[in-house]
């Protein structure tokens, strides 16, 4: 029944159902809604006991963007002052998981442009998150999962370890390991 979310989960979102990354982003293509909303379901309902959720963020021609992300562990990063008050500039005011989920949905319907400030829903340095917003994506100090205009050494230990993460639970995943077994419980 899981089949098209199972390697799709592994490859785009091991180090979150590792409990290393806050969040992941990935699109589904060519599935029937009505077959993404079951296989939601299940997936919410297995992986609940284990803190990671999987929600829709946007439907549209090309795809469907799934987020899938550890609801306390957002909450979490989301209260930190200086990222609230972040996020309160482009109005976000519920900063529960659920509430600014739910901003950040509505961001996205708002119009052509990409709201930037979903890295900070996946995990990424405030200071990059900025610097990539005042940069318009140029002047990076280098890139990896994300543009960095920060702590360079720092991102790219990080991504090392994503990039380490995401090796490994492909392996066990390839010889039988299921997504739950790979999910960390916090």
């Amino acid at each position: 029944m899981t089949a098209v979310l199972d390697k799709s989960l592994v490859t785009h979102c091991a180090p979150t159902l590792a409990s290393l990354k806050t969040g992941s982003l990935f699109t589904v293509l060519h599935l029937p809604e009505e077959s993404l909303c079951r296989q939601i379901d299940h997936w919410n309902f297995r992986l609940k006991g284990k803190g990671v959720y999987l929600t829709v963020l946007r439907r549209g021609r090309n795809g469907t963007l799934l987020y899938v992300f550890r609801p306390q562990r957002l909450t979490a990063d989301l209260a930190r002052p200086c990222v609230a008050a972040f996020l309160r500039r482009y109005g976000y005011c519920d900063l529960t998981a659920q509430g600014a989920v739910e901003r950040l949905r509505q961001r996205l319907g708002e119009g052509e442009e990409f709201p930037h400030e979903i890295g900070l829903f996946l995990g990424y340095p405030l200071e990059d998150v900025e610097g990539f917003m005042e940069n318009r994506g140029k002047n990076c100090k280098c890139t990896g999962c994300w543009k960095v205009y920060g702590d360079e050494q720092a991102a790219r230990r990080q991504f090392s370890r994503y990039e380490k993460c995401r090796t490994v639970y492909l392996r066990l995943f390839h010889a039988g390991r299921s997504v739950e077994e790979l999910t960390v419980a916090v």
